[in-house]
């Protein structure tokens, strides 16, 4: 086999590979094997025939191009070995040069190729250290969250009560635009709690004061932004009747409220165990939000050229991740798409520049691997099997042998990756935050 490599430009790479006659021959006669049953020929049964027969049947090359098909993606890969220096990203376009009777089989591999980065600064960097003090707003917003979920919802009796913030109401309603109904703008009997900002801005503002029994028409706009490009921006008007109000009863915060919907006998536990649960939660968001902040620096300082292809993959990754979590809520992909007024298109260019963002995270990253020599070793994978055995509810034994060899060093590769985060984590400059002061002219 003969590899000829030719850089096209600076991230693709093309080889011409040559394959000798003789070799080729193997994979038409492998051709021939695989396709010999479906052949018919006059005076044989079916898949009788001789390979010689048939091509004189159909033509000498009548079997080539399925030969072709066998070729190429293993002469691909034993190209790729051949030539360590190139790194696909990417599954490579196949072109046909030369598939002639007697002559060698010549065909050409086009791959997007990963790209040596110059890696830029990433050890003392600048970093603002971020407040994560758990203040008395936080902790009352989590205790008023616990009331509302633990509310009981009353119906109304009093018939002269109007609908006010807060309060559920049940209405019919339906929506038009220039006086013809439009899709998904009606309703009967649905819940809706005013003030959650549910429905389009002055909708549930028009509705508070009306009682039980009141019809009302309220003339809205659509936001410019809105979804559905038909209504986006426009004049429509929604007809609605108040079929009934609930409000909700919120229980007094006392030792009897810890008692009743938590594990601890006072609201002073009750309260610290809040306190402890939202530290931890702030510090987890701090970190996590200072290493998105250091390898953004890194990026911007640093030189690398990114082929489509792997934003193209980032992207199909970031489909997949949003799908399964759609999946959660009971939606398909194709459902959202369809509700969201988007198609697939809009969708991937909308995460291209998340996906870009990912790609260029994750080279670095991996560059900063390489220059520090930071690896893996047996006692980090152990850790790790041991928190998913911990997750799954199994032995660290089991979960060790049933997974493959491959994904081990797969698994390595990911934890040298996380202890280059913790690296360049380490190695910051951490500020403490400064407030900015304003200072008027006297």
């Amino acid at each position: 086999m003969k590899v000829e490599k030719k850089q096209l430009d600076k991230v693709q790479v093309e080889l011409t590979i040559e394959i000798p006659q003789d070799e080729f021959k193997e994979y038409v006669e492998k051709a021939y094997r695989d396709k010999k049953g479906k052949i018919n020929i006059p005076g044989f049964r079916k898949g009788h025939a001789p390979r010689q027969l048939i091509e004189q049947y159909y033509g000498k090359d009548f079997f080539y191009f399925d030969a072709a098909e066998l070729c190429v993606f293993p002469k691909y890969v034993e190209a790729i070995k051949e030539n360590e220096d190139i790194k696909p990203i990417a599954e490579p376009k196949f072109d046909v040069v030369t598939l002639e009777a007697g002559e060698p089989f010549v065909f050409t591999a086009t791959v997007d190729t990963k790209q040596e980065i110059t890696l830029g600064e990433y050890k003392g960097i600048e970093l603002e250290k971020v407040d994560t003090t758990v203040t008395d707003e936080d902790l009352q917003k989590e205790i008023d969250h616990a009331r509302e979920n633990t509310a009981l919802i009353e119906d109304v009796e009093d018939a002269d009560a109007a609908v006010e913030n807060g309060d559920i109401v049940l209405l019919d309603f339906c929506g038009k635009k220039d006086g013809v109904a439009f899709e998904g703008g009606t309703a009967e009997n649905y819940e809706l709690t005013i003030g959650s900002n549910s429905f389009i801005p002055g909708f549930e503002e028009g509705m508070v004061g009306m009682k039980v029994g009141e019809e009302k028409d309220l003339d809205l706009t659509f936001p410019e932004e809105y979804h559905a490009p038909d209504l986006a921006g426009k004049a429509a008007v929604f007809h609605v009747e108040v079929l009934g109000i609930k409000e909700k009863q919120l229980p007094e915060i006392d030792d009897d409220f810890a008692q009743d919907t938590t594990e601890f006998d006072t609201l002073e536990e009750y309260k610290n165990d809040i306190k402890e649960k939202l530290a931890t939660a702030k510090e987890e968001q701090a970190k996590s939000a200072a290493e998105n902040a250091l390898i953004e620096q890194i990026v911007e300082s640093s030189e690398m050229d990114i082929p489509d292809a792997m934003v193209d993959f980032q992207v199909d990754q970031m489909v997949d991740e949003f799908k399964q979590r759609l999946s959660y809520q009971g939606l398909s992909l194709e459902q959202y798409v369809q509700f969201s007024g988007q198609n697939m298109d809009a969708l991937r260019e909308n995460m291209k520049g998340d996906a870009l963002k990912r790609v260029q995270g994750s080279l670095v990253l991996e560059a900063i691997v390489a220059a520090e020599n930071i690896e893996a070793n047996e006692e980090d994978l152990k850790k790790e099997f041991e928190k998913m055995a911990q997750m799954y509810q199994m032995e660290a034994s089991q979960i060790e042998g049933m997974i493959p060899e491959e994904q081990k060093e797969n698994m390595k590769k990911d934890i040298a990756v996380q202890k280059a985060v913790e690296f360049v984590l380490d190695q910051a400059n951490v500020t403490e935050a400064t407030e900015e002061l304003d200072f008027e002219e006297k």
